[in-house]
């Protein structure tokens, strides 16, 4: 009886193995078509435009939580409708590069036509729930997507490097949505966070293309990097890193603490691009970049808001 009921409790265990594999799977799938990592990091903008927003208009969040929940609930959807448009539309170079040979699109795992239908059906939801806050702050979504699906991924990309500033406009709303849902958006403090993330777009993307020089080669698209070279690429990087400098000094309305933290961020990472042209492994170079500019834009939009907790006014 014993050796019985052992082959149906290990064909039980390796039945529950195959369902955590499978759900495992779908999440990585569904993370990975929406480029989680990526969403992540446009909707803390939005969160951060939001706050300040309040802060400077001197409005209670209890007075604004269901703007709060549509202004978040909406543009993430905008977001990832748009990123996963991307991938339904990039299937053919994403099928070349190692960095997304994985990607469901290219698997298999999500048929194109539901992907192009989850695409278009998240961005339509978006932007409806967006138009329940306000008409600016659902123009600015609007400009990111129309910019970063139909500008970027279907025009650009593949033919010009100036891909990656047209993609930069995309991420560049991402505060502007936040604060326009609860004020008018030409206030200095949006308009320069819009700035600092189109700026700091520009060696963020040139870090990747030099990491993925050789896939973005092989893919034939228009980064930087292959085109134009990778000291072409270094050059672009310190400018652009400079251009950061002033921009702490711009938003003083923040504080002391604000200015400091942001300017000492930006003279760490104009020293570490300088240090890339003494390095001898430009990949390993490049993957510094990368992760210090992630890191960099996290603190800078999560210390915005800290400074302007009111225990802190």
């Amino acid at each position: 009886m014993v050796r019985e009921k052992m082959p149906s409790m290990r064909n039980g265990e390796m039945a529950a193995l195959s369902n955590e594999r499978t759900g495992s799977t779908l999440l990585a799938d569904i993370v990975s078509l929406f480029k989680g990592l990526v969403l992540v990091l446009n909707v803390l903008p939005v969160l951060t435009g939001f706050w300040l927003a309040l802060h400077f208009t001197n409005t209670a969040f209890s007075e604004t939580w269901s703007v709060f929940l549509l202004t978040i609930i909406g543009s993430t959807l905008v977001m990832g409708g748009a990123l996963v448009l991307n991938n339904w539309y990039d299937v053919d170079i994403d099928t070349i590069m190692d960095r997304t040979k994985e990607r469901p699109t290219v698997t298999g795992h999500f048929p194109l036509k539901a992907v192009l239908t989850i695409g278009l059906v998240l961005s339509a939801i978006g932007f409806v729930l967006l138009l329940f806050t306000t008409i600016e702050a659902t123009v600015y979504a609007f400009i990111g997507w129309f910019t970063y699906v139909i500008l970027y991924t279907m025009w650009s990309k593949r033919k010009y490097t100036l891909n990656t500033a047209i993609g930069s406009v995309s991420g560049a709303v991402t505060p502007l949505i936040g604060w326009a849902a609860i004020a008018p958006g030409y206030h200095i403090v949006p308009i320069v966070f819009a700035l600092l993330l189109f700026i700091w777009q520009m060696p963020h993307t040139f870090a990747i293309a030099i990491k993925k020089f050789d896939e973005y080669k092989a893919a034939k698209v228009a980064m930087l990097p292959v085109v134009r070279g990778i000291p072409m690429t270094k050059r672009q990087t310190v400018i652009y890193v400079a251009c950061l400098m002033p921009l702490p000094f711009l938003l003083s309305s923040l504080g002391t603490t604000f200015m400091v933290v942001a300017s000492v961020l930006n003279v760490v990472w104009l020293v570490a691009t300088i240090t890339g042209f003494f390095t001898k492994d430009d990949k390993k170079w490049a993957q510094t970049m990368f992760l210090f500019s992630v890191n960099y834009l996290a603190i800078i939009f999560l210390v915005a808001i800290i400074v302007t907790f009111p225990v802190f006014n």
